[in-house]
């Protein structure tokens, strides 16, 4: 495994355990000003951090503690500035009784290299459409 390759596992492993902890400056933490989100719940796309973080309202409105957020099968492209990783996301919703639904989804995330470190420049989770 490359440094590129860990470096961006680490901050996945940090982004997905701030989410878990419902620690907002964390989950912010790693992201471009202008990062771009793909969501599956509305806004099915958000451009910038502001506008990504309130993405978060929605999610927590619909979690339940403990929260349920982890990822299976990562994969990592590292290039010498650009990286793009992919990967199976495990989480829970409630449905409108209150009802725990088991919610399997994908995450695609481009990222950039700046300063030396890894910043997620584009977000993308997707459930397969029925």
């Amino acid at each position: 495994m490359s440094t590129d390759e860990a470096a961006i596992r680490s901050l996945i492993d940090r982004w997905s355990k701030a989410v878990r902890d419902g620690d907002l400056a964390e989950i912010r933490r790693d992201h471009a000003d202008d990062v771009l989100m793909f969501d599956v719940p509305l806004p099915f796309q958000s451009r910038g951090l502001d506008a990504y973080m309130q993405t978060w309202d929605t999610f927590y409105t619909l979690a339940e503690a403990p929260v349920k957020f982890d990822f299976t099968d990562i994969e990592v492209t590292a290039g010498a500035d650009v990286a793009f990783a992919t990967a199976v996301g495990h989480c829970v919703t409630t449905d409108e009784h209150g009802k725990r639904l088991p919610l399997d989804f994908r995450l695609t995330m481009g990222l950039r290299k700046r300063d030396g470190g890894w910043i997620i420049t584009h977000e993308h989770h997707s459930i397969p459409a029925e």
